[in-house]
């Protein structure tokens, strides 16, 4: 029978006192490794522009209100059941939610004299992808986009009606993940909307009541919604009119 031989303590301590260093030397090199990823991280941000009234306007009058980054001048709007809402890819995320689920502008913006213009998609869902609550001066309405099962556009509310059920109701068929242009212009003559410059609604000031939908103050000055779908939103922009 072989005998056991006894090993040194002194090599056993020696042994372990080596494993600790090593183990020490390899959670610095990866910790180190982590800071440089988010230093690399925070130099690619890049500088955000001021938004609203605070944004240069471009040859054309354009503000920019999204700076494609961050929700600045934005908050997510508290309906309750709503969906979550991010921003990713140079855009607002409108998630699925239980209803509505929107941002609303928390700066100041004209009530009479301008237009908005954005870009919306349908990512998932069958229903309102753009939904855009707007001044009217002392009142507020609604652009709808899509809505009534996806297909209907028009202003709510008009003389106590729904955009499916005044004069601005029209239908229209939306693609799935397809970008729409959509402007709304508010001046002392009308409200007019298009999507891809084609003209969808025209309101003659001054010979309707235009009134909000119940539900729907909380968007108010300026909101952007969609309804039980998941939407996309960019390139958000006004200009005031002379």
């Amino acid at each position: 029978m072989k005998r056991v031989r006894n090993i040194n303590p002194l090599i056993l301590i020696i042994g372990a006192s080596l494993i600790i260093v090593l183990a020490l030397a390899l959670i610095y090199i990866l910790n180190q490794s982590e800071q440089n990823k988010n230093e690399d991280v925070i130099e690619e941000l890049p500088e955000l522009q001021p938004v609203g009234m605070d944004a240069e306007p471009d040859a054309e009058g354009w503000r920019s209100l999204f700076n494609g980054h961050t929700l600045d001048g934005w908050e997510i709007t508290n309906f309750g059941p709503q969906g979550p809402v991010n921003v990713r890819d140079s855009s607002i995320i409108l998630n699925f939610g239980d209803g509505s689920t929107g941002v609303n502008w928390t700066g100041d913006f004209p009530v009479i004299n301008y237009e908005i213009s954005l870009e919306a998609m349908r990512i998932d869902g069958h229903d309102i992808f753009s939904g855009i609550t707007f001044p009217v001066e002392d009142s507020h309405a609604t652009f709808i986009i899509g809505g009534w099962a996806g297909s209907v556009v028009g202003i709510s509310s008009i003389d106590g009606l729904d955009a499916s059920e005044n004069f601005t109701s029209t239908r229209m068929a939306f693609d799935t993940g397809r970008w729409y242009n959509i402007r709304l212009r508010v001046d002392e003559e009308a409200i007019t909307g298009y999507i891809d410059d084609e003209q969808v609604v025209y309101v003659p000031m001054g010979k309707h009541n235009i009134h909000l939908r119940s539900g729907t103050s909380l968007s108010t000055p300026l909101g952007l919604v969609s309804w039980s779908t998941t939407a996309a939103l960019r390139n958000i922009k006004f200009r005031i009119r002379s």
